[in-house]
């Protein structure tokens, strides 16, 4: 079992219950899952670029990504249906808690001038989105063979109500989010 779900069912989830007045266990938020996005805008060129995208994904999350297609055809932009234009993955479970504890305790503090996670990127369900502007701030990732820096999205999908149960939660993790509350 990875170290964070053993300090969320034994640490987190009792402590969240007493702050958020839970009157069951059932009711307590928890993380469900973490998406992991990469867009490549110049992949519609080159397929070549989509496939390294997918395999620094792959590495990153420690599960094999998928290429995502466009849904629709745009001609300003000389997209057509069904055209690969990033990668996607998906985490769960275990691999998701190592993730995360990855991204909080290693990767994060390796972002270039940070000061705190914006509080306001909830969407209103208890979901939280971060950006990336570098994929190099993750160990995995050898600076050496990247041939570009390219950005990523993350998206934590909690059980959470409401964007201040979510907050909490994720505070619990300690997610380094800035002074500032939410609204």
């Amino acid at each position: 079992m990875s170290r964070l779900s053993e300090e969320y069912k034994s640490k987190i989830l009792n402590d969240l219950m007493l702050k958020l007045n839970c009157k069951n266990i059932y009711q307590v938020p928890k993380i469900t899952k973490i998406v992991l996005n990469m867009g490549i805008g110049d992949g519609k060129d080159d397929a070549k670029l989509i496939d390294k995208a997918q395999e620094e994904l792959s590495l990153i999350a420690g599960q094999k990504a998928i290429k995502t297609k466009a849904k629709k055809a745009i001609a300003g932009f000389k997209i057509r249906t069904g055209m690969p234009l990033g990668a996607s993955v998906t985490l769960r479970n275990k691999i998701m808690y190592e993730f995360l504890d990855r991204l909080i305790n290693i990767a994060i503090p390796r972002i270039r001038d940070f000061r705190g996670l914006n509080s306001n990127s909830f969407d209103g369900n208890g979901n939280y989105s971060m950006g990336i502007k570098e994929q190099i701030i993750f160990p995995e990732i050898n600076y050496d063979k990247i041939d570009k820096v390219r950005g990523l999205d993350i998206t934590i999908c909690t059980s959470a109500k409401n964007n201040k149960d979510a907050l909490e939660l994720l505070k619990s993790f300690n997610m380094p989010f800035k002074g500032k509350e939410i609204n």
